[in-house]
């Protein structure tokens, strides 16, 4: 049974994460040693320590800023081997995928080839048809668009996702699909987090580049900022590089419940939304990098700090999504950031708008995509900067 507690902490503090069927760990192997560096206040090893366990096989941590620097894992490589995670291990990073989109697209914008009060359509007419003609640019980044998410005619199961892991969803099908139905709400006046708006602005940074999305995230951040291992994968299901194994709780093939190792999977479905791969090391060179105002310059990096005063379509909170990033009050401060989802991981950037304490870590979640935030994820994210509030 879940604890209510957990669930409101999870549903208070979760920074993107895309919500997918609810699943029950029920698994536990002895712990492997934690490797730490140096300490700082939050005490983010005794989070980590004793992995694997029900809910996690390995995590990766970098706390980073002005306030104190900390780096440690822990858990295994593997569970047939049971050697030592690897630190510097590549990771799917689901949605935070969307950062990398978003700023691209404001980069583009700063250069007046993208105007965000443009509409999508006007960039993509063959796509977008005539009851979304009024949803702009903006709108798909902050997820006030209106347009509903795209039948993937997988299913609803883990195990039904499992049986298509090797499926390829073209973006072109993905956004017919989503634009054939009728929307959702007036756009501009609600805010629905989903992967198509980020789908959409991939396919317009296409556009106005006359190249690929990967290659422009490439050329304009990755090369930039020397994230060596960080990657788009495309049409590839392998993880390129050392990584942990990723491994994901559902039935199996004898009927039983238990860890299936998900780390081989096309993540097509997710594209300019959630495919990205990186390590921690990379990802806080990004967030640093990012909130210091290397990556987007000038008044377009404020449309990452802007949340439209709208509200959610289905909670009625107010919105808590930006331009790529989102907000939640921890500690007393604010902290923006991304949370990101694919089987068998979680991952997330987090930092206070000053950079004084940043986060970034890659949990090998086994309920990765459930309806709560992963326990350990949860318990970094409180350790690192306190209670909602």
């Amino acid at each position: 049974m879940r604890k209510p507690t957990r669930t409101l902490l999870a549903a208070a503090l979760v920074l993107g994460v895309s919500a997918g069927p609810a699943l029950t760990p029920a698994f536990a192997t002895p712990s492997a040693a934690a490797s730490t560096a140096r300490p700082a206040s939050p005490d983010l090893g005794a989070v980590i320590a004793g992995l694997p366990r029900a809910d996690a096989t390995a995590a990766l941590v970098r706390l980073g800023g002005t306030e104190g620097s900390w780096s440690g894992s822990s858990g295994v490589h593997d569970l047939t081997t049971g050697a030592p995670a690897d630190p510097a291990a590549r990771f799917r990073a689901g949605s935070v995928t969307k950062v990398f989109t978003a700023a691209a697209v404001l980069q583009l914008a700063a250069e007046r080839r993208i105007d965000l009060d443009r509409t999508a359509r006007s960039y993509l007419p063959e796509l977008i048809p005539g009851r979304y003609a009024t949803v702009t640019v903006r709108q798909l980044l902050n997820h006030t668009h209106g347009i509903p998410a795209p039948d993937l005619a997988v299913g609803d199961t883990v195990e039904e996702w499992y049986a298509h892991r090797f499926d390829v969803h073209s973006p072109e099908a993905m956004v017919r699909s989503a634009t054939a139905k009728p929307r959702e709400f007036r756009p501009g006046t609600k805010q629905h987090y989903l992967n198509i708006g980020y789908t959409i602005a991939g396919l317009i940074v296409e556009r106005v580049t006359g190249d690929t999305y990967e290659r422009q995230v490439e050329r304009r951040i990755l090369r930039p900022l020397g994230l060596r291992d960080t990657y788009l994968p495309g049409d590839a299901a392998e993880l390129v590089g050392p990584y942990n194994h990723g491994y994901q709780t559902m039935r199996l093939d004898d009927g039983t419940t238990g860890l299936r190792d998900v780390s081989v999977w096309r993540a097509t479905d997710g594209w300019a939304a959630g495919d990205l791969v990186s390590t921690t090391a990379d990802l806080e060179r990004f967030t640093r990098a990012l909130f210091a105002g290397r990556v987007v310059r000038g008044p377009l990096l404020e449309e990452m700090f802007t949340l439209p005063k709208v509200a959610d379509l289905k909670s009625g909170d107010p919105a808590a999504y930006s331009a790529g990033l989102s907000m939640k009050r921890l500690g007393g401060r604010e902290v923006w950031g991304k949370t990101g989802g694919r089987w068998g991981y979680n991952a997330a950037i987090a930092s206070t708008r000053d950079g004084a304490r940043t986060l970034v870590y890659s949990v090998n979640s086994t309920d990765a995509k459930g309806q709560d935030m992963n326990p350990t994820a949860l318990r970094l994210m409180v350790a690192a900067y306190g209670l909602p509030g």
